[in-house]
């Protein structure tokens, strides 16, 4: 990919932007020594569309652009699921979930579970979130966001992650969420325009020069890729080492929206500490939920933005006309098609100007979601481990100290770790199953805490303790139980034993740190109830369209 002069202003401007306005919002006023309440929850003080902005930015990473595109290029608009349900999760969470975290007064979702149950459950949940946002969340995408680099310019793998962490340690370890949120805003912005951009990029390739064309040739020249149902053995994807797979391993039928899909979601919207900290960093509820319903249209849009190119980049490669463009979807090493590199090699496509504006989006998506999975990570390690177990006196000048620290440690172990992840085909599916060995017992942990007065910590802990060994066992014993299918039964298990544990437990009786759920604790604004009212009907619409 051959940067213009063009290109390198646009690109090296929007670096220059994002840290210096990282610098300039995590300055405090004269005399005001930074806190742990500024560092970790952005002094409680943001607005509806930066709370908005933020979780779409943390959101929306290289697993997205490419790892989503990846999927695209396989799938279909299928993969489009995860974020048109999203869309509809965030409804959910906003409504039922903040009210309750707000009206708990918390920093972190450990914390929760400390109040709602006990420090067993409490410090054992803070320790699979610690494994899975180093080992899964950051090391994926500083991997995915290295191989664009390296499939767009020719960087080293091994160059690329290093180049990535350091460049988001550099404007968010300082500030630390206050610095992430705002600069959020700025990232959202090129995160869209720039895949808008690809997007008609890629459209219009296909066409000829005509994007409308174009988007006609997909539906023409690869129908089975517009189903958002997959039935068992109608559609074979690679398997990333040459052979072929059935999709439906990945998105098993209809079970994506009446089963696991929910638990995904949920988890992923309501109970993961770098989606809920923007909210819970919010002036109030209100703003926190306005914020939620804008990140909804966002995440309606985001399917023209990440999965359209990828299949476009499959009807490309169909039609076999463009060798140069098959030749960079080929993994040197293998010879084999990688669906991942979909949408780094549309990017050296684009023309002056373009390139560099896109690209700019592409690093916004991975270092916005590095930064803030580093910030939640520091956050549950300082006050949920570090303050609880070794300095329960500690400053607040030293908890921020030790939150920085945190964030570099956790950056260097993820970058360690990471070129591990280069056998993968759609590392997007990889994401998914493997939180998905914890998402199940935190999600039953979570909802039976929040609306059933009887659960007892024994039966939390219970949960807590079997989700990764039945996750595993499920997948090792029933190879072809697809994982989304796995979560919904595994979820289902650990319902049925906190049930079982609770009513023996309790005998009946609620527990004593039940919480107490009332009509007026769910009170929305007008406003809230006509942005969740136009995402429900787009998405049944999306639905009916597409079926």
């Amino acid at each position: 990919m051959n940067f213009t002069a063009l290109d390198l202003i646009i690109f090296i401007g929007y670096c220059v932007l994002i840290l210096l306005m990282g610098y300039l919002v995590s300055r405090e006023k004269k005399g005001h020594i930074k806190n742990s309440n500024d560092y970790f929850l952005a002094s409680k003080a943001l607005p509806w569309w930066a709370v908005g902005a933020s979780l779409i930015a943390s959101n929306i990473s290289a697993e997205q652009f490419i790892g989503m595109s990846g999927s695209g290029f396989a799938l279909g608009l299928a993969i489009s699921t995860y974020e048109w349900m999203a869309a509809a999760t965030l409804i959910i969470v906003a409504i039922f979930f903040l009210p309750i975290y707000l009206k708990e007064g918390i920093s972190t979702m450990p914390q929760f579970l400390l109040r709602r149950y006990d420090s067993r459950v409490r410090t054992v949940m803070a320790v699979f979130w610690l494994l899975v946002y180093v080992f899964v969340n950051l090391t994926s995408v500083l991997y995915l966001g290295a191989l664009s680099l390296e499939t767009i310019l020719g960087v080293p793998l091994v160059y690329g992650i290093a180049g990535l962490a350091v460049f988001a340690m550099l404007y968010s370890i300082y500030g630390g969420l206050k610095a992430v949120a705002w600069t959020d805003v700025v990232q959202v912005f090129f995160l869209i325009l720039g895949g808008l951009a690809t997007t008609y990029l890629a459209l219009s390739i296909v066409g000829s020069g005509d994007v409308v064309a174009g988007f006609v040739s997909l539906l023409q020249e690869a129908p089975s890729h517009f189903q958002m149902i997959i039935n068992e053995g109608e559609m074979m994807i690679p398997d990333g080492s040459g052979g072929e797979r059935d999709a439906y391993m990945d998105l098993p039928g209809i079970s994506v929206l009446i089963g696991g899909m929910w638990v995904i979601n949920l988890n992923y919207w309501g109970f993961n500490q770098y989606i809920t900290q923007r909210a819970l960093a919010a002036k109030s509820l209100n703003e926190a939920q306005k914020g939620m319903v804008f990140a909804g249209f966002l995440k309606l849009l985001m399917p023209l933005i990440v999965v359209i190119p990828g299949i476009a980049a499959f009807v490309i490669v169909n039609q076999g006309l463009d060798t140069s463009f098959i030749a960079s979807m080929t993994d040197p090493d293998t010879g084999i098609i990688k669906s991942d590199r979909a949408y780094p090699t549309l990017l050296q496509l684009l023309p002056s100007g373009l390139k560099g504006l896109a690209f700019a989006a592409l690093t916004a998506a991975i270092v916005s979601s590095l930064a803030s999975m580093a910030n939640s990570t520091s956050t549950i390690f300082t006050l949920d481990i570090y303050k609880t177990f070794l300095d329960e006196k500690a400053s607040e000048n030293k908890q921020v100290r030790v939150g920085r620290i945190t964030a570099i440690v956790a950056f260097i172990v993820a970058a360690i770790v990471a070129p591990a992840l280069s056998e993968l085909d759609q590392a997007f599916q990889y994401i998914q199953e493997y939180t998905g060995f914890v998402s199940p017992g935190v999600f039953a942990i979570f909802i039976f805490g929040f609306f059933w007065k009887k659960t007892t910590s024994n039966a939390a802990l219970t949960a807590a303790a079997l989700t990764i060994p039945l996750s595993t066992a499920f997948k090792f014993l029933t190879p072809s139980l697809p994982f989304i299918d796995r979560m919904g039964v595994v979820f289902l298990i650990i319902s049925a034993l906190i049930i079982g544990i609770s009513l023996y437990e309790g005998k009946g009786k609620d527990h004593p740190k039940g919480i107490e759920i009332t009509k007026d604790l769910f009170v929305t604004s007008t406003k809230f109830k006509i942005g969740a009212i136009l995402i429900s009907g787009i998405i049944a619409a999306l639905y009916i369209v597409f079926w």
